[in-house]
């Protein structure tokens, strides 16, 4: 496994246990009530600083352990890395763009500020998720 796929897998993994993780934090303090009662705030700021500390962490790490097995094959990417990156991007932003328009006609209709933050916290999320997870397929199959 290269180095950007790894980056990608450590990136992916912890994104999809950030998004968990909040997701169950926000019900339970809302414990059966309205979800827009509850203080996001802190959880949505501790769970992003968490997820990229995590990230940062797990990659470190995945990198060493692969460095030892394989010294010279660390850090390395091609044509092919970039190529890939640059269509996950593509793919990812898609999804910022339906968030982000989602936010927008929250706002014309001026909803509560937890579900304008919310839907761009999971508009990120999963942003980054369904980018991930598209560069995992080209790594695996290749690009067409």
């Amino acid at each position: 496994m290269v180095y950007e796929e790894r980056n990608i897998w450590a990136s992916l993994i912890v994104s999809v246990i950030g998004m968990a993780v909040y997701t169950i934090l926000v019900l339970q303090q809302a414990a059966g009530g309205p979800l827009d009662d509850v203080d996001w705030v802190p959880l949505m700021l501790w769970t992003i600083g968490a997820s990229i500390v995590a990230a940062i962490v797990v990659s470190i790490v995945w990198g060493m352990l692969a460095g030892m097995r394989d010294p010279e094959g660390v850090g390395k990417s091609d044509q092919r890395d970039r190529d890939i990156s640059h269509m996950s991007t593509r793919v990812g932003q898609a999804f910022l763009v339906i968030a982000g328009l989602g936010v927008i006609v929250e706002c014309a209709f001026q909803v509560d500020w937890f579900w304008i933050a919310n839907t761009m916290f999971y508009g990120f999320a999963l942003s980054s998720i369904v980018g991930g997870v598209a560069s995992v397929i080209a790594y695996r199959r290749g690009l067409v």
